[in-house]
């Protein structure tokens, strides 16, 4: 019998358009999603939007629209956003579902029923943000702690949902199933406050009509949270799929998750979800990423930064451990795409179809393919550590890049090797698969082709220009450069009028060394393609750093005389781009997976 995936996103709040916070959720849960099915699990993914609570009809008033005609008009932008990130999904649930509000009612009338919902009177300090009401000793002066805005104050008729009848048993849970709340410090959060005691949750409303109503008191509509979470069994394909293997959220809404919904299933007598796992937040200037506290980039932003999905999809995925915090730049994703994806991948990639269109291959037994831990990997996977995963197909993928660099196909024409490195970028291809989708599947037919092509590039590189975030060039810099060009070597002038005597040779950093008695000069050694490696002395330590010059592809004069610089022979000079007052430098790099030792003219 198939082992089954459920993966589940929080459904969101379809009061504006979606934004990198929604995105980060769903792509993961997507990631996980494709993996399983890789591994021949019977998958299922869900996600949509939460159409109801005070929130939505806040919204919609203030936008002069009903709160349904509202959520409609948002609903298709979610979708739209997913479709354009290569998200798929198998179900898009909406709480004004039929099928939903039948199951809620169902649930309501149950816990009723077994004597867990009773009657009574609340007042309270709300946030209609978090849908959810704080003590005073949570606030932040006097604001609600989450979304820095004021709390109201609401008394009203209210039927409650016997929650402290069950902190007990919830703590056990939480005791019995280590996994059960995921990561740890997570899980220890939710033990340190159930363990300070649980009151009795307020699960109905009367000051607004935007709900589903309760099957044993038509005056009162249900409370968002118990409404919203039902949404994980009610599409679950008729329970087919219940209960979930992960749930997916934010750690905001952690207590939602880990306290109110398991009570509500031990209430109805439902099985409880294996895994929630409370991811941190991404933010900009230390803030969380918030539409209310101006700090958002939605998804065509997102998309814009490198004009290609999958390296949004990839960034996301490895630039920090899935449970942290992560700040985002745009400069950060650039880098990775730019020296990841395009220098490492793209460039493994281009070198070889080019090298097979060349040569041909021949079969041979696959010996490189071992150096690969896929095993490793399914483990790191298994424990949703996404970034290290990436970690280790990336770590092969420098080996392939070094293997290409000591076998030296280009001369000794050996179809066997070019065999084991089609192999072996083809298992990466299926490994990437889940992260880069569209991608990985450019490189799964080029390289299953009978007739192997180099094709174009798969990344085409972005450059930040003067190293700044504020002035991206997002089609390449090389005919845009308006500066000065010259040599970053103060010792060795260059005519300029000379320019057509000289020879001009694409190379890519390999090693970065520091130079005894030397404040500006970095030592480089550079992959210069056919003929082989080249030192080179630059001046360029005060503009960049040693890791953020490895793997980087340069332009670099390949035939001027040797020189002898603080001891060390350079054997040429890199070309650089120098601003008008000499403070910010930036190194001409070629577009696209263009092969070392490439001729520039």
């Amino acid at each position: 019998m198939t082992k089954k995936f459920y993966v589940t996103t929080p459904i969101y709040y379809p009061n504006d358009i979606p934004h990198i916070g929604h995105a980060y959720t769903t792509i993961v849960a997507d990631v996980l999603a494709r993996w399983n099915a890789l591994k021949g699990k019977d998958v299922y993914f869900l996600t949509g939007t939460d159409d109801h609570g005070k929130k939505i009809a806040d919204t919609a008033n203030k936008n002069g629209k009903a709160p349904k005609e509202f959520v409609d008009e948002l609903v298709p932008k979610f979708k739209e956003a997913w479709e354009k990130l290569g998200i798929k999904y198998d179900r898009f649930i909406r709480t004004t579902d039929k099928d939903h509000e039948k199951l809620v009612k169902e649930m309501l009338q149950k816990s009723y029923d077994n004597g867990d919902i009773y009657l009574g009177e609340y007042e309270g300090l709300y946030c209609t943000g978090c849908e959810a009401y704080y003590t005073e000793k949570d606030l932040e002066e006097g604001n609600c702690p989450i979304h820095k805005t004021p709390v109201e104050k609401l008394k009203e008729k209210s039927y409650f949902f016997k929650l402290s009848k069950y902190e007990k048993k919830l703590l056990k849970l939480y005791k019995d199933n280590k996994k059960f709340i995921l990561p740890e410090r997570r899980r220890q959060e939710i033990i340190s406050r159930v363990s300070e005691g649980l009151r009795d949750l307020s699960i109905s409303r009367t000051s607004f009509k935007w709900g589903i109503t309760l099957p044993f008191d038509k005056s009162h509509i249900c409370y968002v949270w118990f409404d919203a979470l039902f949404n994980y069994i009610s599409g679950s394909r008729n329970k087919k799929y219940w209960p979930a293997d992960i749930h997916l959220i934010g750690k905001d809404i952690l207590w939602f998750h880990a306290v109110y919904w398991p009570a509500f299933l031990f209430s109805v007598g439902e099985k409880l979800p294996k895994s929630i796992f409370a991811h941190g937040w991404w933010t900009f200037d230390k803030e969380k990423i918030s539409k209310s506290r101006g700090k958002v980039i939605n998804i065509d932003e997102l998309i814009s930064i490198t004009n290609n999905k999958d390296s949004a999809r990839y960034f996301l995925s490895r630039a920090t451990p899935f449970g942290d915090d992560g700040d985002f730049s745009e400069k950060a994703l650039i880098e990775r795409h730019n020296n990841e994806l395009a220098n490492k991948l793209g460039n493994l990639v281009s070198r070889v179809s080019g090298l097979i269109e060349k040569t041909g291959i021949e079969k041979t037994p696959n010996k490189l393919i071992k150096k690969l831990n896929e095993k490793k990997i399914d483990k790191l996977m298994e424990n949703y550590e996404l970034d290290k995963a990436l970690n280790e197909i990336f770590a092969f993928i420098d080996v392939c890049n070094e293997y290409v660099q000591n076998k030296k196909p280009w001369e000794t024409k050996d179809k066997k090797v070019l065999y084991e490195l089609k192999d072996s970028i083809l298992k990466i291809a299926e490994l990437l698969g889940p992260f880069i989708p569209e991608s990985a599947e450019k490189i799964k037919k080029q390289f299953s082709e009978k007739k192997i092509v180099k094709g174009e590039p798969l990344f085409v590189k972005v450059e930040i220009e003067n190293g700044s975030n504020d002035n991206i060039n997002k089609s390449g810099h090389l005919e845009k450069v308006k500066e000065k060009i010259e040599g970053i070597m103060t010792t060795n002038e260059v005519n300029f009028e000379e320019w057509s005597k000289l020879d001009l040779r694409v190379a890519e950093i390999k090693k970065v060394e520091d130079i005894d008695g030397a404040d500006k000069l970095y030592k480089l050694t550079l992959d210069a393609g056919d003929v082989g490696a080249r030192v080179i002395c630059a001046g360029i330590k005060e503009f960049y750093k040693k890791e953020k010059l490895k793997g980087k592809k340069i332009i670099y004069f390949s035939n001027l005389k040797p020189r002898l610089m603080k001891g060390i022979e350079s054997e040429g000079m890199l070309l650089a781009a120098v601003s008008k007052d000499h403070k910010s430098v930036v190194l001409i790099s070629p577009e696209g997976s263009i092969e070392n030792g490439s001729r520039v003219g």
